[in-house]
């Protein structure tokens, strides 16, 4: 059959490679940064920190400083208008543009060949891998894998240049694939890259309704969206009875946990299987490597040399990351990158820890700007994540979304206790029957994960207990619209210490009633 043979194929090069980084990390990341190093040692920074002498890591780490997007800006504002050979040698065309989670401006990440190739694309072939040895029996190549991703337009700052492109970093990928992947997936780009989403789910829907699906890749959150168009159109039960074949979903974007009830309802069949990756427009980081882990493999020579940020360092005027032989198991990090899209000594903002050293697996847990922290409570986005993924279990609901901020103490009431306000959007047939059960278990499953949170909620000295706001299904969709953020990988922040955003959405939800 032509798709084991390409499973087969697929395999021999990834599985491979997956073994040499697991066994030889260390070696595996010098010799990628030495690479790195020589690739771009005629561009503006080479030439300005040296690197055509090839410092080793540590003096490399010395020289360069580690850079925000911010801080970064000025050298990628060149990059984005066509001056060639400023972080990495010749002139991209493509470029990412996320508005991120730290800061609400407009990202405009490099996507080079190197990158694309090298990084998002190899990854791909090695989660394509996987997938296909992880499952052989369900023969995911005979179908077709169902992606949904964003779109891309003229790049504003080279308007006399209409082949460069912005846009999202899955509809970068995208556009771009190489044929053999192309005929693999579903729908055509002319869908895919639609840019206003009402009409593309519509119209996905639509035309996915009589494929063979076997594998759904996306953000849970917009996957909802389309499971449900597509069940709606076919006047089915649920989607089982649409592609009987589907087994497999490759998940990102955002933590699953809350997701899954959602998903089970969907599909619920037993031999359903889900993968999680970790791609972001700076890079393809890491995979699940084991089927029934939660655990992430970092992926080690795709183009992006790490170091790691202590949690004690992400305020620090001169931070200092540690190599990748120096992490600590369980400690949180911050993710410092140097990749062949000339981002250097990046910091990327998101946060993770390790779970195995050997081989190196992480867990993602937050934004280092993302986290409760008003009362010295440290909430991170792991922790909240699982409370509500605990508390949908309890009650029996499915959260589609939520955001939290802090309820601060009133000035006028000696007895104010500080306290944390939660927006919560449940799925339209799976509100929990008890608001107050669901946040009674959050409550009580963030003390048990989180010990600084606890001893501000005993006997709610400090801390009261958490304020549920249940909002109409369709406000968190209803506020990223507003803000000009519907659909790609535009993610509703999970957790601030400020109530700009969570004021917003009950503003949003109050007009919808």
């Amino acid at each position: 059959m032509l798709d084991q043979l390409l499973a087969r194929a697929v395999q021999l090069g990834s599985l491979s490679r997956l073994a040499r980084l697991r066994q030889q990390p260390h070696e595996v990341q010098a010799r990628l940064l030495r690479e790195l190093l020589s690739r771009a040692r005629a561009t503006e920074w080479g030439r300005r920190y040296g690197f055509g002498e090839r410092p080793p890591a540590a003096d490399f780490a010395r020289r360069v400083p580690v850079s925000t997007y911010e801080q970064l800006y000025p050298a990628l504002e060149k990059v984005l208008r066509g001056q060639p050979d400023v972080l990495w040698p010749g002139r991209p065309r493509w470029f990412a543009k996320s508005s991120g989670t730290t800061n609400a401006r407009s990202k405009f990440i490099p996507i080079t060949t190197e990158a694309l190739h090298d990084c998002h694309y190899r990854a791909g072939r090695d989660m394509l891998a996987l997938a296909t040895h992880f499952y052989p029996r369900e023969r995911l190549l005979a179908g077709k894998t169902l992606s949904l991703g964003g779109a891309h337009t003229a790049n504003p700052f080279r308007p006399q240049e209409p082949a460069s492109r912005v846009g999202d970093v899955s509809a970068v990928i995208m556009a771009q694939l190489p044929g053999w992947a192309e005929q693999l997936r579903t729908p055509p780009l002319k869908l895919a890259l639609l840019e206003e989403w009402e009409e593309k789910i519509e119209r996905i829907a639509a035309h996915v309704l009589r494929q063979d699906v076997r594998t759904l890749a996306g953000v849970p959150t917009w996957m909802v969206v389309l499971l449900r168009r597509v069940v709606a159109l076919a006047g089915a039960d649920d989607i089982t009875q649409v592609w009987p074949h589907l087994r497999l979903f490759l998940h990102g974007a955002v933590a699953f946990g809350p997701y899954r009830e959602l998903f089970r309802q969907l599909i619920p069949d037993a031999r359903m299987r889900y993968l999680e990756i970790y791609n972001a427009s700076e890079g393809y980081f890491a995979l699940q490597d084991q089927p029934d882990s939660k655990d992430l493999l970092l992926l080690l020579d795709h183009g992006i040399y790490y170091e790691f940020l202590p949690a004690d360092q992400w305020a620090a005027p001169d931070p200092r990351p540690v190599p990748l032989a120096e992490v600590e198991l369980h400690r949180p990090y911050a993710l410092v990158i140097s990749t062949n899209a000339g981002l250097w000594r990046y910091l990327v903002g998101d946060t993770v820890r390790f779970t195995s050293l050997l081989p190196y697996r992480v867990r993602i847990t937050g934004r280092t700007k993302h986290f409760l922290n008003a009362f010295g409570e440290e909430v991170v986005i792991e922790n909240a994540e699982a409370a509500v993924a605990a508390a949908s279990r309890a009650t029996g609901a499915a959260v589609r979304d939520f955001t939290a901020a802090p309820v601060w103490f009133a000035v006028d009431s000696a007895a104010s206790r500080g306290g944390h306000e939660w927006a919560v959007e449940f799925a339209p047939t799976a509100a929990p029957p008890d608001l107050a059960r669901f946040g009674a278990v959050l409550d009580a499953t963030l003390c048990e994960l989180n010990s600084d949170y606890a001893a501000k909620r005993h006997r709610s000295l400090a801390l009261a207990p958490p304020r549920l706001r249940a909002v109409p299904v369709g406000t968190f969709d209803a506020w990223l619209a507003s803000q000009g953020k519907l659909g790609g990988q535009h993610k509703v922040p999970r957790l601030l210490n400020s109530r700009e955003v969570l004021e917003a959405v009950l503003a949003t939800a109050a007009v919808r009633g």
